[in-house]
C-alpha cells in the first residue's frame, strides 16, 4: 500500500448533500409551481456554463426562471436554493478529524456554480478542512473530464499513487482510477472510515 499523502474529496454528494441537482431542483419547482419541462429545457442548455463558473446565479436565473414576469422575487428563490444544503454531519467530522492530524493535503474536486460553492464554503467552514478548492466553477473544468484530476495532481505536485479521491458517483471516480490515483465510492460515513483506513489513512 503507497503511502498516502493527499486525500481530495467531493463535496455534494459526500461532505454535504448536493447543492442544485435533481432533487433540489424538483423542491424548487415545487415550491415556486414552475412547470418542469419547461424549466429542465433551459437549464440543460445553461447548466454546463453555470457549473463551470462562466454564468451568475443571476444571469442563470435570467435564462432559467425570470425569462418572464413571477409572483415571486429572485431574492426568494435564491434564498430557498441557499437553504437546501445540509451538511452530512458524520461525512464532515471524518474529514475534519484527519484534516486535524495535520498528517494530509486536503483538497476538493467538486462540480459546484460559484455562489452556491461559495455560500457552502463559508456556511460550513469548509476552509477549516481544506487548503484547496478545485471547484469546476474556478477552473473551468467539470468531472468527469480526466483534465480536472490532471489540474488537481499537477497542484498538488505528488504522484497519482500517493492520492486519494472520494465521490460518490462511479462515473468521477473512473477517471481518477484511470490516472492511477486511489479512489473510494462513498456510501455512508462507516464506509468511508474503514475504506481509508485500509488504506491505512490515520488521525
Amino acid at each position: 500500500m503507497p503511502d498516502i499523502k493527499t486525500i481530495f474529496w467531493d463535496i455534494g454528494g459526500v461532505l454535504l448533500n448536493n447543492a442544485w441537482d435533481h432533487t433540489e431542483r424538483e423542491q424548487a419547482l415545487q415550491r415556486f409551481h414552475l412547470n418542469p419541462a419547461e424549466f429542465d429545457e433551459k437549464h440543460q442548455r445553461v447548466v454546463s456554463s453555470f457549473e463551470k463558473g462562466e454564468l451568475s446565479l443571476d444571469e442563470y436565473l435570467d435564462q432559467t426562471v425570470f425569462y418572464q414576469p413571477r409572483d415571486f422575487t429572485k431574492a426568494a428563490f435564491k434564498e430557498f436554493m441557499f437553504s437546501l444544503s445540509q451538511p452530512n454531519t458524520d461525512a464532515l467530522n471524518v474529514a475534519r478529524k484527519i484534516a486535524s492530524s495535520n498528517k494530509y493535503f486536503m483538497a476538493t474536486i467538486n462540480n459546484e456554480s460559484t455562489d452556491l460553492n461559495l455560500y457552502r464554503i463559508q456556511t460550513f467552514n469548509l476552509r477549516e478542512t481544506f487548503t484547496v478548492f478545485i471547484s469546476s466553477c474556478f477552473v473551468g473544468l467539470l468531472k468527469p473530464d480526466e483534465h480536472i484530476y490532471r489540474l488537481a495532481l499537477s497542484l498538488r505536485q505528488g504522484t497519482p499513487e500517493e492520492c486519494v479521491f472520494i465521490d460518490d458517483r462511479p462515473a468521477n471516480l473512473e477517471p481518477a482510477a484511470k490516472l492511477g490515483m486511489n479512489v473510494i465510492q462513498m456510501k455512508d460515513a462507516e464506509q468511508l472510515q474503514r475504506e481509508l483506513e485500509r488504506m491505512q489513512v490515520t488521525t
